[in-house]
């Protein structure tokens, strides 16, 4: 394995991309792998760092080559600038797909609560043109292949996360701005398959995040795989003792699956 992290834009040490990359043995004559870029959470304040490289590391460890994106936020947190680092993300990485051994037609964006948001952003919104003009891209270098949301921020309107929301759009944003910042609203036929994943009582971001956005999942016909935990925290990460911090609310065996799950959806997909 190496590691390495890399700044996203040259000389701006803000927004960087930390990969661990599996050794590519010929011995082993593994076919180029799946990619899986974290977005932490955090609410656009902060990056969690139990949403970070825990994850990265516990999916390399089932055979993906994964990265960490540390994307903007605080005053940098405003949109689009996140949707510009995500879209970057995957740019790169399809660009540097022989060096890091990658297959570039299977690079999937993992997001937690707000990075969630971010992770979902992309899905819906890749094909902007902004974003080409911005980054100088070719169209869909930037689309991931698949989301994997964790009770993710989606909706700016009734179910709303407000901290995420007021970092990202501003506190005085008016109906007209809410409903075209809610990505439940912006799914089409070009948004990619998902697996999402929350708990019934999340007292943070409510789980109706989750459903509806599955449910415009579903009303396109897109691929998508839904698992509603009946209890648990806010923020659990992979739930279990390594991301707990120490607290056993933290640790649940059985939403501790869901790293399977995800990778077991990730293959279903195929190349």
């Amino acid at each position: 394995m190496f590691s390495e992290t890399v700044e996203l834009y040259d000389g701006d040490p803000r927004v960087t991309l930390t990969a661990y990359i599996h050794t590519d043995a010929p011995e082993l004559r593994i076919a180029p792998r799946p990619a899986l870029i974290v977005f932490p959470g955090g609410g656009l304040e902060y990056l969690s760092e139990r949403e970070a490289e825990p994850v990265a590391v516990s999916f390399f460890g089932i055979g993906m080559n994964t990265f960490v994106l540390r994307y903007s936020i605080g005053e940098f947190g405003h949109f689009p600038l996140p949707l510009l680092d995500a879209s970057l993300a995957v740019t790169y990485i399809r660009r540097h797909a022989d060096e890091y051994h990658i297959d570039p037609h299977r690079v999937f964006a993992a997001g937690f609560s707000a990075g969630g948001y971010i992770a979902a952003m992309l899905g819906v919104r890749w094909q902007e043109p902004f974003i080409e003009e911005e980054l100088d891209i070719e169209f869909g270098e930037n689309k991931p292949d698949g989301l994997i949301l964790a009770y993710p921020v989606i909706t700016a309107m009734e179910f709303a996360h407000r901290g995420t929301i007021n970092i990202s759009i501003g506190e005085d944003a008016k109906e007209d701005e809410l409903e075209a910042h809610s990505l439940e609203l912006l799914v089409t036929e070009d948004t990619p398959p998902a697996f999402i994943w929350h708990t019934s009582d999340d007292r943070s971001v409510p789980v109706e995040n989750s459903l509806i956005f599955a449910a415009a999942l579903s009303s396109y016909g897109i691929p998508f795989e839904l698992h509603v935990y009946p209890k648990g925290p806010h923020g659990l990460s992979l739930a279990t003792r390594e991301t707990s911090c120490g607290s056993r609310a933290l640790e649940d065996a059985r939403v501790a699956e869901w790293t399977r799950l995800a990778a077991s959806f990730i293959e279903s997909l195929g190349s």
